[in-house]
């Protein structure tokens, strides 16, 4: 469920669409487009339909994945819900922070972490280090002892299961970056284990984004599991486990993705006799649906097969279509009941700038408003400015109220942040 709406009128008997009580042309004719705009009160339900679903596990803790959706408002709503922060940089570790997350709240994740971000983390107090590797837990003790601290950590595990996912958003399979080898994972945990300067106190994993079965993570989780009791078993600790999360969210109409009560008696099952601290990561569950982006149709140009239509929302705001053959459902704004079949493309100069081909849409002319929906994750956050574009702002909406939560960054700003070296002058 969100809080966008079509309300009818006079002048518009098919409606006009709303994010809550702010009709979405308000928003445009002030800021313009293209623009995100979220929903607080879709944030908040979220959030807390998630939360009371895991309430059925004795012992839980939230890191909202900040890379979802980094923004600053966001993270304060949910930071009010009792979310922490699942962060794999130091810049989202900061924004956690000044969202009043507090440190101890505060999972590191990321294979690339650096000595610098790694002290930095040590030095606000981090509550979890989810480690990728012995290389990288080696280090963190190195520093953390020069510093006379403890790192309290985790150690990310590759189980190798296939989330059946896109290939672009898997992260749980042998071939996969991210955690250490599954058969290999014991020897490096005892070892680590004896480091004074880290607490080794839990398995971490993540399979993948965007899963549309919870079987993927049942087989993941019941392999953590046997991990945990051969841990055990030669005598180490474990009182933490991070399940991550990549529970999926519909993008297309009448699309059915599990939904968090099943998740959580999945999880009741699975970890009946674990006696951990169970934590998660959920991110685009929480935010994906909470916001759309706000895009105004530049021209219809006559194509080959179907027409093309130009919005002015291109693929640096909204990369996922680009990178992953993302579909993103698309409505006018303004609907008369018409419809049409076209492609939906930006303004950039790249064949890969394209939101959707031979889709059934809304009939749309110059000038109309349109959006495209679920894009409250992985959307704003992804963006740039390619072709010397600005920088998409974005919008948060509280019922009849709205704020800009991000400005929009013109080229002329970015332009001011570039230096000619004085032997070009």
């Amino acid at each position: 469920m969100n809080h966008f709406e079509f309300r009818a009128s006079v002048l518009h008997p098919k409606g006009v669409l709303h994010a809550e009580d702010v009709p979405l042309p308000a928003i445009a004719d002030a800021v313009g487009t293209p623009v995100y705009v979220y929903s607080r009160a879709t944030l908040t339900r979220h959030a807390r339909v998630f939360r009371d679903a895991l309430a059925i596990l004795p012992r839980v803790h939230l890191a909202f994945a900040v890379k979802s959706n980094p923004n600053l408002a966001v993270l304060k709503v949910l930071a009010a819900e009792g979310y922490g922060a699942d962060v794999v940089s130091v810049g989202e570790l900061d924004r956690a922070l000044a969202a009043g997350i507090a440190p101890a709240d505060v999972v590191f994740s990321g294979v690339g972490k650096t000595a610098r971000e790694l002290r930095r983390a040590l030095e606000v107090g981090t509550g979890q280090f989810n480690l990728e590797s012995e290389e990288e837990g080696r280090e963190l003790a190195e520093i953390a002892q020069a510093m006379g601290l403890v790192a309290t950590c985790t150690l990310r595990i590759n189980p190798d299961v296939d989330a059946g996912t896109h290939e672009k958003i898997s992260t749980g399979k042998a071939e996969n970056k991210f955690g250490v080898p599954y058969d290999r994972a014991a020897g490096i945990y005892a070892r680590l284990a004896v480091l004074s300067a880290l607490n080794m106190r839990g398995i971490a994993l993540h399979i993948g984004s965007q899963l549309a079965s919870l079987d993927p993570l049942e087989a993941a989780f019941t392999k953590a599991g046997a991990l945990m009791r051969e841990i055990r078993g030669a005598g180490g600790t474990v009182t933490h486990m991070d399940l991550g999360g990549g529970v999926g969210v519909p993008y297309k109409a009448g699309e059915v993705f599990p939904q968090p009560a099943e998740y959580a008696a999945m999880i009741a099952r699975v970890t009946a006799d674990w006696d951990v601290t169970l934590m998660f990561e959920p991110g685009r569950l929480i935010t994906g649906n909470t916001g759309v982006l706000l895009t105004e149709v530049v021209r219809v140009k006559e194509g080959a097969v179907h027409p093309w239509v130009v919005v002015d929302a291109a693929m640096n705001d909204l990369a996922r279509p680009a990178m992953y053959d993302a579909w993103h459902d698309f409505s006018a704004v303004a609907p008369t009941g018409e419809h049409m079949t076209a492609n939906i493309v930006g303004p950039i100069c790249e064949s890969s700038d394209t939101f959707a081909k031979a889709r059934d849409i809304d009939v749309v002319t110059r000038g109309d408003l349109a959006v495209f929906h679920t894009a409250g994750a992985y959307g704003a956050t992804m963006a740039n400015t390619y072709n010397s574009r600005p920088m998409v702002p974005e919008v948060m909406v509280d019922g009849d109220k709205w704020a800009v939560v991000a400005d929009r960054i013109e080229p002329s700003t970015i332009l001011s942040a570039e230096r000619v070296p004085s032997w070009l002058e």
